[in-house]
């Protein structure tokens, strides 16, 4: 499974890269505060939106702290998508969240 820093997550951010993050939180913790580009597909809905997704697209998973997140990019990975997993979660989060 690759990994990503949330400090590298940051940096892309800042360099106006085009990537994409996905909060596997459930939508009452997003609320608490997210990293604005994310979208919120909450880890138990992601096997049915999964559809939602572009498989030519790489995805970054966040969560809390990274358990569900690792757990969603090897489901992901296992489905053939291109997923990384963000360490730490939101709790390793330093840069601005709305």
């Amino acid at each position: 499974m690759k990994t990503i820093t949330p400090k590298e997550v940051l940096n892309l951010i800042d360099e106006g890269k085009e990537i994409n993050v996905i909060d596997v939180r459930q939508p009452e913790e997003v609320a608490e505060g997210k990293i604005s580009i994310a979208q919120n597909i909450p880890l138990g809905l992601l096997e049915f939106r999964m559809n939602e997704l572009d498989k030519n697209l790489e995805y970054i998973m966040v969560c809390r702290s990274g358990g569900r997140s690792s757990q969603a990019t090897m489901f992901l990975e296992d489905q053939g998508y291109k997923v990384v997993n963000m360490d730490g979660g939101m709790l390793a989060w330093e840069g601005p969240i709305e």
